[in-house]
């Protein structure tokens, strides 16, 4: 697990490292992140070691948010002056979110008489009802 880690802090590293010399307006660690995906897609599979290390990582999510907890709770009083601004960035980021997946899944998930067609069988015909025969 620990070479696990040590590939992951490695990419981070990467990532900061490349951030800080090109000046990217994206954290480092989603450059570093990027840079591992398209290591491991140009691997062809992902090392047992870095499966373990990313296993116990997800096993453990819940504890991570703890700081971000108690970051809120430490500045609990600014939270309650701004909460219109929060609540409405949550939802406005939300349903933009949705949205946007909406129209991602339907561009890339073929529709089902695009999945017949592509398979190379006849399109799905909607049923008929008894006096359209």
């Amino acid at each position: 697990m620990l070479v696990g880690l040590t590939w992951l802090l490695v990419f981070q590293c990467l990532g900061e490292a490349l951030v800080h010399l090109t000046g990217l307006p994206v954290p480092g660690p989603v450059v570093g992140m990027l840079l591992l995906f398209v290591g491991l897609r140009a691997r062809g599979a992902i090392p047992e070691a870095l499966n373990a290390a990313a296993t116990g990582l997800l096993q453990h999510l819940s504890l991570l948010f703890v700081p971000a907890g108690v970051g809120v709770m430490l500045h609990f009083g600014r939270v309650a002056d701004e909460w219109p601004a929060i609540v409405a960035a949550i939802v406005i980021s939300t349903v933009l979110a949705i949205a946007v997946t909406a129209v991602v899944m339907r561009a890339l998930v073929p529709q089902p008489s695009d999945a017949a067609t592509l398979a190379g069988g006849p399109a799905v015909q909607p049923p008929q009802e008894d006096g359209e025969r």
